[in-house]
């Protein structure tokens, strides 16, 4: 009869709460997909930018705009739903049926836990793709003459076809500037015969010109092919570098797959991961950071919340979803700038936050 009893609560519990954290989400990526929208409005008609190229790109963003609001979404709907049970007494009865605190906070991150696991597939799958897809549109709207695809960045320079596999965000003191990598040049007479072909490793601007590594250049003539090899090499190009910049997807819209890639050739070159490695334990974490958050949030709902009506349960939601925002981005900052490890300086706002949970569990659980 108890195990019924609590079974019967627990669908009690996870049902409030899914109800108020789905309408919660619904809102908050509504609501931004909206403001998004009414911006790119406002680029119809640069390159041939339409209604529906401002239409398609807001689409293919969702998938990345639900994750991102997800924990939001689960702070402020758990607390709603719990809170919504207290005031209507259903959890003063759960209590009186002999609940603890922790065991009511449980089943309301029990449901919370089975969506952020089909949040984090989709933050790995869907998220990415669409993204990539999105950023092609915004190349696009951007450069004539610049175009992103699956086989990576291609751009038209006068009588050159350039491709790279990728563009990587690097940082140079504080300055950010765009490195591309697997670089491949072709070049053509007017009729489009190729004369020339050059692959380089990278491709990086020094504010003047474009310079390649390790370049391999093969001429075509009527007397055959001809091979050379150099370590640099200066390559002119009119390709703005400050367009390509507006191109390189955010680290942390990129899937971890693609963070590791790209922290493991900059960790080859010498270089700093910096921004892909916080992404990259962001991501990592994202689950973790989720459901702490929820438990942290739940001792506000069996207290003086309980008197209060949907304003003040929403309006401390709120309150709490910007308090850990500027924690989070205060911690990784500060461990990012006295050179911590960046999985140290993800698990810090964690660490805090579980202390305390356990503490306010401990004692009045």
């Amino acid at each position: 009869m108890a195990t019924l009893t609590i079974k019967r609560a627990d669908r009690l519990i996870g049902a409030s709460v899914l109800g108020t954290l789905l309408l919660v989400w619904l809102v908050l990526t509504g609501f931004d997909a909206l403001t998004q929208f009414v911006r790119q409005l406002g680029n119809i008609g640069k390159n041939g930018f339409t209604l529906y190229d401002a239409i398609a790109y807001i689409m293919l963003t969702v998938p990345r705009r639900l994750y991102q609001m997800f924990s939001n979404a689960a702070l402020i709907g758990g607390l709603l739903g719990l809170g919504g049970l207290a005031a209507t007494g259903e959890l003063t009865a759960l209590r009186a049926a002999g609940m603890s605190k922790l065991r009511i906070a449980a089943s309301a991150a029990g449901v919370i836990a089975v969506l952020t696991a089909g949040v984090v597939v989709m933050g790995e799958t869907a998220a990415p793709y669409g993204d990539q897809h999105a950023q092609a549109i915004q190349v696009r709207m951007r450069s004539s003459n610049l175009g992103s695809t699956s086989s990576g960045l291609w751009a038209r320079d006068g009588g050159k076809i350039i491709n790279a596999k990728s563009a990587i965000a690097t940082q140079d003191g504080d300055r950010t500037t765009v490195k591309l990598v697997d670089v491949r040049v072709y070049s053509f007479t007017p009729d489009g015969q190729v004369t020339t072909f050059a692959h380089g490793d990278s491709a990086i601007h020094d504010g003047n010109h474009w310079i390649m590594t390790n370049v391999r250049t093969t001429a075509l003539d009527a007397q055959g092919t001809h091979s050379s090899h150099a370590d640099t090499q200066t390559w002119e190009s009119r390709l703005n570098p400050h367009v390509l910049e507006q191109s390189v997807i955010h680290p942390e819209y990129l899937s971890m797959a693609d963070l590791r890639r790209n922290m493991r050739y900059l960790e080859a070159n010498g270089q700093n991961p910096g921004a892909y490695a916080v992404a990259f334990w962001g991501r990592a974490l994202f689950a973790l950071n989720t459901l702490v958050l929820v438990l942290c949030a739940m001792p506000f709902a069996f207290g003086s919340l309980r008197s209060g009506g949907l304003g003040k349960r929403l309006f401390v939601g709120i309150i709490l979803a910007i308090g850990w925002y500027f924690l989070q981005g205060a911690m990784v900052n500060f461990g990012t700038v006295y050179g911590l490890p960046p999985l140290l300086a993800n698990l810090l706002p964690t660490s805090l936050l579980i202390v305390g949970a356990l503490a306010y569990f401990r004692r009045f659980g």
